[in-house]
């Protein structure tokens, strides 16, 4: 069993926690249990009858009349919305749910019937990556145990892995050659494959050399091949050197290339050599893959 504090389920759910605990008290909604401790927090069927609510909530159902359903019959009619926001929400939740409970083949039909219904595209970046963002956030704070995201993370990364081969091969061969990466220590590696996935969708030249590699790897792969880009996405800061100090590291020892840093360490950078390039949010990243960034 998983313990979530009323933080964690106000990060997942997207219902503040000053919300919740006012359901609590008038509609007696949701009962945390209580540690030896007496603090409270909520587990699994908690978390997943919670998204239920918040899915109905956010469909403009009154919270009164959601109080009146058994937790049953909320799960059945807790059906996608109307609007495409509310759809890709839903989405998120319910891979939430498959993930709490490692069902397998409800996390993977989750994922065909988003992309069947919205796209490759649109489930990729609407879907999987705010599923990703959530339950990042809360691995970062050792709410959620790690397994629950490497158990998501092969699944999902085989089905881009498979997009990705479906591309067709570069044709226009430009005097570039990106080298994709997240440093040694980082093994967050669905968001480095999604820009893998734009890039050569946009015909842009890489060589993938995946998660957690040592400067000595990308010193070696740069030797033998002409690369122009060294792109690093990073979500932790897990090497022995401080994230401004790889940065630096990075742009002296790679002087001659660009060094592309996306990811949401981005945000805390405070250092920036000439040839430093960041992409702070997904937006910019696919207007990198698309050659149209302008930024710095």
């Amino acid at each position: 069993m998983d313990r979530f504090t009323i933080k964690d389920i106000e990060l997942l759910s997207g219902i503040k926690a000053h919300t919740l605990r006012i359901w609590e008290q008038r509609y007696n909604l949701i009962v945390p249990k209580r540690r030896e401790s007496n603090h409270r927090f909520y587990d699994n069927e908690d978390l997943k009858h919670i998204l239920r609510i918040a899915h109905l909530y956010n469909n403009g159902v009154k919270i009164s009349r959601i109080a009146h359903y058994q937790k049953e019959e909320l799960k059945k009619i807790a059906t996608l919305g109307n609007g495409e926001g509310v759809k890709n929400v839903h989405y998120v939740n319910q891979l939430i749910e498959a993930a709490v409970d490692f069902d397998e083949e409800r996390f993977e039909e989750i994922i065909e019937t988003a992309i069947t219904s919205t796209g490759f595209e649109n489930c990729l970046f609407n879907i999987v990556y705010p599923y990703f963002e959530k339950v990042g956030i809360l691995w970062l704070s050792e709410s959620v145990v790690p397994a629950q995201e490497h158990f998501s993370s092969n699944l999902i990364r085989r089905k881009i892995i498979t997009e990705i081969d479906k591309l067709p091969n570069i044709i226009h061969q430009k005097n570039e050659l990106l080298l994709l990466f997240t440093p040694e220590g980082e093994y967050h590696e669905i968001p480095l494959l999604l820009n893998q996935y734009l890039l050569k969708k946009y015909q842009r030249r890489t060589i993938y050399a995946g998660s957690n590699v040592p400067l000595e790897v990308l010193k070696e792969i740069c030797e033998h091949k002409p690369v122009t880009h060294l792109y690093c996405y990073s979500i932790t800061n897990f090497t022995k050197m401080s994230m401004e100090q790889y940065i630096v590291a990075l742009a002296r020892q790679f002087v001659n290339s660009s060094v592309v840093l996306a990811g949401p360490l981005t945000l805390q950078v405070t250092v920036f050599p000439a040839n430093l390039v960041l992409l702070q949010s997904l937006q910019e990243q696919w207007h990198f893959a698309e050659n149209k960034f302008t930024g710095k």
